[in-house]
């Protein structure tokens, strides 16, 4: 699956916008904060409108400004993992994972993969940061996305949770062959996590 992406939009005085193609397995933004990643990756996902551009993934256009194109952000397919793990703090881990499911037949395998079997009856207010961030991605997979965006995975992570939620996310790239676009400010996780550098 590819992403070709050609993408400004306008905050404020400030005109944000990059322009690629890759057909990597990983594809990673880097660059410095407030240099318009999350933006991209937001209109990629359908939650922030371009002012100009197009939007295609594995050649199914989701956005076209020139052809009034625009997949509303439910019906674009894409595994969205945002920088807090956003989880409702009402509902056990399972029932998080299970929010949005397009396969509730999936969760014993996504579950293993992710390692958060021992998770499942835990409420997120109890869970570590690397905890919280596994079953954001888990339930990113669940709802059996073509692709997936994830905004600085490896943010306010200790060292060591951060080493395994990186290597959490090398086992996704090698072993789902899950296409994924990754917002990062660190060139050395860029460098490793990505099979092909966007840098902004």
């Amino acid at each position: 699956m590819s992403f070709d992406i050609d993408l400004t939009v306008r905050r404020g005085e400030r005109v944000i916008g990059t322009a690629f193609r890759s057909d990597a397995r990983s594809t990673v933004l880097v660059g410095p904060s407030g240099a318009g990643k999350t933006s991209v990756l937001m209109m990629i996902a359908g939650l922030l409108v371009p002012s100009v551009g197009h939007v295609r993934v594995g050649g199914r256009t989701l956005y076209d400004a020139a052809a009034r194109i625009d997949v509303p952000p439910h019906r674009r397919r894409a595994g969205v993992v945002f920088q807090e793990p956003r989880l409702f703090p009402h509902l056990s881990v399972r029932r998080n994972l299970l929010y949005g499911a397009s396969d509730a037949l999936a969760l014993p395998r996504i579950a293993a993969t992710l390692e958060v079997e021992p998770l499942l009856e835990r409420w997120p207010r109890s869970l570590s940061g690397g905890e919280a961030r596994r079953v954001a991605i888990g339930r990113a997979l669940l709802s059996a996305p073509d692709f997936l965006l994830l905004d600085e995975p490896l943010a306010s992570l200790d060292r060591a949770r951060r080493e395994e939620a990186m290597q959490e996310i090398e086992r996704l790239r090698d072993d789902l062959r899950l296409p994924m676009l990754i917002v990062t400010h660190d060139p050395e996780e860029a460098e490793r996590l990505g099979q092909h550098i966007i840098r902004m």
